[in-house]
């Protein structure tokens, strides 16, 4: 029976009603504009009140013809003098005047008789848009508004600039933000009091409004108190949302998964090296979270190549020891493999059957895996997305180790989680994101981090060389694959682009095809897995010396016999993928080299971001470094950060919000964990107007 905290946590509240609706309500809305809108702001009116305007067109500037001295942006009352229709490629002209001289207004593609009935010959026009001077006289080509002089009123003297798409005009978008703005509606105060006050913060439908009638270029930065009021409203929703989450699992019944150390002990004097400082500390954290009643939701971040694996594995024979089992799941059916090979090893040694299942598996085999992991033979099982299908049963499962969480959803881990009782989940992460945007990618996990590297792993050496010295290195490498080496080559593009010149994977996979012969290999993003996987596996084992590639090499492959990497056109790859793509070399004892090919001149920032490369190995300093040079907006935008996509809200602007909102949501937690007071009810509402109404279903019930 549904209790009525259950119903209201389901239910979106009727304010917001108004702007979850389609963009097609808006009217005079076709297919068409429809789709566009969609891909330029989203599918709902909601979505266009989050796209904010990114400049300022301001008309207030009103000079006579003779003041115009320079190229801006104007509004004259002129006189229509006369009308020069083009011909062939030349524009149409419009010889306008006032008492102080003549401008020309330009028209291309424009036909001649719409002209004449806006600018009649001998009448009075309001006429506005941006001059430009040529041959030292004022020009003005396609006024943004041509109006009677009596229509004064109907200019907008200030007019806010949006992002747009192809096909979707300003005027177009501009009336359909006018109409998405009708619709707002005032909704409850779900700030704190204390801190609006402060802050000097609208409420939320003034601020919405504010955002979108600028009056200067000021009001567009991000520091306005209505632009920091709507993205602190975006934070504290995400970083409540991962509240409300972290206390749902802190609540949810987990179970002490930490043995008597007889299986790590083994382990560990098998390794042929001790465990890291990094290690050490990882291992201890990640053991007492296991040890509690609560289940534990744990993020593992290292640096490539820091020991990761180990750790992970040495948790998981710490659920061994309790008599349980675990799973660890990798995004590829490559990296499955890779860990299987390197997990296996150790647990023969130990007796522990570890197993892979993957989407290659099928028939007899694959039934005989699962029938094993159903009835606990199978302890340690290593999968892709294969483990999330519902004939893959455990016995008893413990823990759960997800590697690249990025590449997985919130909803895939909790299906896999969802496979036994109170199961800790162990998520690992190879990308090193800033530690000021912690809270707004992990928020709802604690985090560990490895800052060390094992022994024995040697300095890759990094080099600069100049493309035109391309014949130097095929040298050098030909000499290189004679000495036994193994060598990666990166390139930004799969084929030829009209739009750029960036070699492409095929193209200098023919040229290197041609001088090295069949032990060169190719693979790309296109490819079908099995393709892929082929090539690799020839790479893996020594079949191939040079692996062609675009980045679908970047994380978890692990070849630590080749010893060399070539990025192509390195200025084009951001500092932190050109680091992630370092790290595929330097994995075993021998000395490692990284070429960054680079097309002159370079620009400041490539020219810091290569040289930044050359510095340090260190994923951590390059992430911070990487933020500094290009700042959240890119940093962010790539999926590979496992970064939520904020609207509003940027975690490097807005950091001090971000910190703030953190501290809100934990005291909100702690004083109303039903979201039940006055307060609470508000949030509930900001928690849908976000779309987290995941969150809200973790509400406590009663």
């Amino acid at each position: 029976m549904t209790t009525p905290a259950e119903s209201r946590a389901r239910a979106k509240p009727s304010e917001l009603e108004p702007v979850f609706r389609p963009v097609t309500e808006l009217g005079g809305i076709g297919t068409h504009m429809s789709r566009m809108l969609v891909k330029v702001a989203g599918p709902e009116i909601v979505d266009m009140l989050w796209h904010l305007p990114v400049a300022l067109l301001d008309r207030r500037y009103t000079p006579k013809i003779a003041e115009l001295k320079q190229a801006c942006v104007a509004t004259l009352e002129l006189t229509v003098d006369r009308h020069e229709p083009g011909r062939g490629r030349f524009p149409y002209r419009v010889r306008c005047r006032d008492e102080t001289g003549f401008i020309e207004l330009i028209f291309f593609n424009v036909r001649g008789p719409y002209l004449l009935k806006q600018l009649p010959v001998g009448e009075k026009r309001l006429v506005s848009g941006r001059v430009e001077f040529y041959n030292g006289l004022p020009q003005m080509a396609h006024p943004d508004a041509i109006l009677p002089v009596t229509a004064r009123d109907r200019i907008a003297i200030v007019q806010p600039i949006y992002r747009l798409t192809g096909g979707l005009t300003a005027p177009m978008l501009d009336r359909m933000m006018r109409a998405a703005l009708v619709r707002t509606p005032a909704l409850p105060e779900w700030l704190d009091t204390g801190l609006q006050r402060q802050r000097a913060w609208p409420d939320w439908r003034s601020a919405i409004l504010a955002v979108h009638n600028p009056e200067s270029e000021a009001d567009l930065l991000p520091t306005t108190p209505a632009r920091q009021r709507l993205a602190y409203d975006e934070l504290l929703a995400h970083q409540l949302a991962l509240a409300l989450v972290r206390e749902q699992n802190r609540r949810s019944g987990g179970k002490p998964n930490v043995g008597d150390g007889r299986l790590r002990n083994a382990a560990l004097a098998a390794l042929p090296y001790r465990l890291t400082g990094a290690q050490e500390r990882a291992l201890g954290e990640i053991l007492h979270d296991m040890g509690d009643h609560h289940r534990m939701l744990r993020l593992l971040q290292g640096d490539v190549g820091s020991g990761k694996t180990i750790v992970a594995l040495l948790a998981m024979l710490a659920a061994l020891e309790t008599g349980r089992q675990a799973a660890m799941m990798a995004p590829t059916e490559i990296l499955a493999r890779q860990h299987l090979a390197t997990i296996a090893q150790i647990g023969e040694r130990l007796r522990v059957n570890v197993a892979v299942l993957t989407g290659r598996d099928k028939g007899k085999a694959r039934t005989q895996t699962l029938a094993a992991i159903a009835d606990g033979r199978i302890q340690i099982v290593i999968g892709t997305h294969a483990l999330l299908q519902p004939d893959v049963v455990f016995l008893d499962l413990a823990l759960v180790v997800v590697d690249e969480q990025h590449r997985f959803g919130v909803d895939e881990r909790a299906t896999l989680t969802s496979k036994g009782q109170g199961v800790d989940t162990l998520v690992m992460s190879a990308t090193p994101i800033p530690r000021s945007l912690t809270l707004a990618a992990y928020g709802d996990m604690d985090v560990s981090r490895l800052d060390e590297k094992p022994p024995g792993r040697t300095p890759i050496v990094t080099r600069t060389v100049a493309i035109e010295r391309l014949d130097e290195v095929l040298d050098g490498l030909e000499r290189a694959i004679g000495a036994g080496a193994r060598i990666y080559w990166v390139c930004p593009l799969i084929e030829e682009s009209d739009e750029s010149d960036l070699a492409a994977a095929r193209q200098r996979f023919a040229v290197l095809h041609a001088r090295f012969g069949q032990r060169v290999g190719l693979v790309h993003g296109r490819m079908k897995a099995a393709e892929k996987d082929a090539v690799m596996a020839g790479f893996v084992a020594g079949e191939l010396d040079i692996l062609v590639a675009t980045t679908v090499i970047e994380v978890g492959v692990d070849v630590p016999e080749a010893t060399i990497m070539v990025i192509e056109h390195a200025e084009r790859f951001g500092l932190a993928q050109l680091h992630q793509l370092r790290g595929r070399v330097g994995r075993g004892s021998a000395a490692s080299t990284c070429l960054l090919l680079y097309a002159g001149p370079l620009g400041g920032t490539a020219r810091d971001r290569l040289a930044i490369l050359r510095e340090t190995e260190d994923g951590f300093v390059i992430a911070e470094e990487d933020l500094k040079l290009r700042g959240a907006g890119d940093l962010l935008g790539t999926k590979q950060s496992g970064m939520p996509d904020f609207k509003l809200a940027d975690p490097v602007l807005h950091g001090d919000l971000l910190a703030v909102a953190a501290d809100d949501a934990r005291l909100i937690i702690n004083k109303d964990p039903g979201l039940t007071g006055k307060r609470g009810e508000a949030l509930r509402v900001l928690l849908y107007l976000f779309r987290r109404e995941r969150a809200v279903r973790y509400l406590r019930s009663g």
